[in-house]
């Protein structure tokens, strides 16, 4: 594994061109990518160690790896979002699952998406308190409800009906969000709430991927931002906004502040631009995270995979977590501008 510069890779609009050969994309011998993001609210290069770091970037390795080997051996990209987002889920280095943020009271409420773009079929669920998995209890809902959305008590209890693992509230509790929680109260006391870092606010997890069929999805998944309000319900488990697919246009996953999100409809948003303006995957993914949300002066980040293949992880924070594997097959991992690539790794 060696850092890439800047200059000979990435920056924060990273873009990798998928191959260009459209009308592969539409038989099983189609190119195939993924691009999986852990969320905007990276910590400073300074508050982890390089083994913490380390750990971080093995993480998002190995949850690229889930999805990757769905796709490489013909499965679906439904499929391969799921299993990505599971795998970060199951980390206590990302704010999702194991690991999720606490809400005001000190409990978690947590939210998931996922989204078929072959069908537009999409299952969601919101302020679950004991679902291991938040996104298994999404899929779930995409595919055995008759509802796209369910939320609070009923989707715990949708969840257990279907078979799905469920926890005690402890099991998604770090002490690092037991942290984070204190010092936004303490920061709430102050007034000082502005000054806290995107790492103290708010983080969140996705996955995004094109299968040799041609077929997109998205899938979201978080535990929202640190001391948010009993109830509260951002982006994340909203369809058109944390996350879209559309055959033939692109998939998204986003990350930041949910309300703002949630007034642009981001993930639609560049579905839009992409599909009635003309632009390109990058042009679209860049224009909503640095132009249109811009003036909000929030932490924002997405990552997007194009009916080509073509991915972009635009972001305007320190860092975020984030990875993908290009149709060319090489996989890279970033937390920050430096880009990490596994070379000769294949997934």
């Amino acid at each position: 594994m060696r850092a890439l510069s800047k200059s000979s890779h990435a920056t924060k609009e990273q873009t990798r061109p998928g191959n260009g050969d459209d009308e592969r994309a539409t038989n099983e011998r189609g190119p195939v990518a993924i691009a999986i993001h852990g969320g905007c609210g990276v910590m400073a290069k300074a508050d982890l160690t390089d083994a913490e770091w380390a750990e971080a970037r093995a993480a998002l390795a190995e949850a690229l790896r889930a999805g990757w080997r769905i796709l490489a051996a013909g499965g679906r990209a439904l499929d391969a979002v799921e299993a990505a987002v599971v795998a970060m889920e199951d980390s206590p280095h990302f704010n999702a699952g194991h690991g999720a943020a606490l809400n005001e009271a000190g409990f978690h409420e947590l939210d998931a998406s996922i989204m078929d773009g072959a069908t537009l079929s999409a299952g969601a669920v919101t302020l679950v308190r004991h679902i291991r998995n938040p996104i298994r209890a999404a899929r779930a809902v995409l595919e055995r409800s008759e509802a796209v959305f369910l939320g609070g008590e009923a989707a715990d209890v949708f969840a257990r009906a279907q078979g799905m693992a469920t926890v005690e509230q402890s099991y998604f509790t770090t002490e690092r969000h037991v942290k984070a929680l204190a010092t936004m109260k303490a920061r709430q006391a102050a007034g000082e709430q502005a000054m806290a870092s995107e790492a103290e606010k708010h983080g969140t997890v996705g996955a995004v991927a094109l299968d040799r069929c041609g077929h997109l999805a998205a899938a979201t998944s978080t535990g929202g931002y640190t001391n948010k309000p009993v109830g509260r319900i951002g982006d994340s488990p909203v369809i058109g906004a944390g996350t879209y697919a559309r055959d033939g246009i692109v998939a998204v996953s986003g990350t930041g502040k949910g309300e703002v999100f949630l007034r642009h409809a981001v993930g639609h948003e560049v579905a839009s631009r992409i599909a009635y303006l003309g632009e390109t995957v990058a042009q679209a993914a860049n224009k909503v995270v640095h132009g249109d949300l811009a003036p909000h002066r929030i932490g924002a980040g997405l990552v997007a995979v194009g009916a080509d293949g073509s991915i972009a992880a635009p972001y305007n924070t320190d860092g975020m977590f984030r990875g993908w594997v290009a149709t060319d097959g090489r996989m890279c991992i970033a937390t920050h501008d430096e880009i990490w690539e596994f070379c000769g790794d294949r997934p």
